[in-house]
């Protein structure tokens, strides 16, 4: 088990009306301590996004979601957040909050490649 690491991962999701609780998914971000990871990978349906809701553009969400990855790169543009350590970026994008970008509760796991699972989580849970 020397080769596997403990992961904490959450779904990204879209939550166009907050009231209403209909969401579909958007994205996976992945959190590994011991491997120094963090990582975001996200996809908008634009299909999905024009049954849900008419009112949101694609471009919006794209920027939302870009600032969520910003933070996780740790770059300028992530602003205090994106200046965190590692699991202090993770904590803060996977609170919860009621905006139209929530994430789930975070999940467990053991992996070797955080980089690899999240690209397995991506494709079970959003695409």
């Amino acid at each position: 088990m020397q080769d596997r690491y403990t992961f904490e991962y959450a779904i990204i999701r879209f939550v166009p009306k907050v009231e209403r609780e209909e969401f579909f998914n958007v994205g996976v971000i992945l959190f590994s301590k011991q491997k120094k990871f963090l990582g975001i990978k996200y996809h908008i349906n634009q299909d999905k996004l024009k049954a849900f809701s008419t009112d949101i553009e694609v471009q919006m969400l794209e920027n939302y979601l870009d600032a969520w990855q910003q933070v996780c790169k740790g770059e300028p543009q992530g602003g205090r957040i994106g200046k965190m350590e590692l699991s202090d970026r993770f904590r803060w994008l996977t609170a919860c909050r009621s905006t139209i970008i929530q994430s789930s509760k975070t999940h467990p796991g053991l992996c070797g490649d955080p980089n690899k699972t999240l690209e397995e989580i991506f494709k079970q849970c959003v695409l």
